[in-house]
């Protein structure tokens, strides 16, 4: 029973490899061979210049959206010192200014005076807040430089008149 393993399977007919002790003790000259060039980089080299492009790509994404986010953070920000304070809605009004914005028919309730002078193109409406703010119309075109999205109706008083027999002014 107290046999080796190697002992048991001599035994058992095994026979042991004749190459074992005759490899550890030769040795082959050294042959001159040439570099290899590289054809392609092997895959680890392949896999992480791929990881490198989609980092910096997922990095140059996020700094672009960073720098949108910055500046419509300020286009906001100098609107809403623009608009302070300018706003001419009134408490009172009660006549509709319909109007399109964002795909969308929103309206303003305005004076009968107010309306005819946003028809005229003296007034005009610049969203804000979620808010239809009527201001005047030199306080809408700095408004529309500032931040051209938020400008929702500004009646250009040069244009011709449609003849189409409908009123600009029609209540419905």
């Amino acid at each position: 029973m107290s046999e080796s393993l190697r002992d048991q399977l001599l035994k058992a007919g095994f026979k042991p490899s004749p190459s074992a002790k005759s490899k550890q003790h030769v040795r082959h000259k050294p042959e001159s061979r040439k570099p290899r060039e590289p054809v392609e980089p092997d895959l680890a080299k392949a896999f992480a210049l791929r990881a490198q492009a989609d980092r910096s790509e997922r990095e140059a994404a996020e700094r672009e959206a960073r720098e949108k986010a910055a500046a419509k953070k300020e286009r906001k920000r100098k609107l809403q010192a623009l608009l302070a304070g300018k706003a001419l809605n009134r408490e009172d009004a009660e006549q509709v200014r319909n109007f399109e914005f964002a795909g969308k028919i929103r309206r303003v309730y305005v004076t009968p005076d107010q309306l005819r002078q946003i028809n005229a193109g003296e007034l005009g409406v610049v969203m804000h807040g979620g808010r239809a703010l009527l201001v005047p119309r030199d306080i809408a075109l700095q408004a529309q430089t500032t931040a051209p999205e938020a400008v929702a109706l500004l009646v250009d008083a040069n244009a011709p008149i449609a003849d189409d027999g409908v009123p600009d002014d029609l209540i419905w």
